[in-house]
């Protein structure tokens, strides 16, 4: 099965990890881009692999004294 174009809300929370409340937190913050079909909201692909791709980079943990 192929990945959507576009994901509701939900689906985007469920296949990215993050809970509702952050998805529109990044929405009203102008970070995710949304479309809207009617009442529904949907997320291009395209849009939330942006957003994704925009998230600051982690850094490794450093290595505690006990393991070096």
């Amino acid at each position: 099965m192929s990945a959507p174009n576009a994901y509701t809300v939900a689906a985007f929370c469920d296949a990215y990890g993050i809970r509702r409340n952050s998805a529109y937190l990044e929405i009203k913050a102008g970070r995710l881009e949304i479309r809207k079909a009617g009442r529904k909201t949907l997320i291009r692909k395209v849009d939330a692999d942006a957003w994704l791709n925009s998230l600051p980079k982690g850094n490794p943990e450093p290595a505690s004294a006990e393991e070096a």
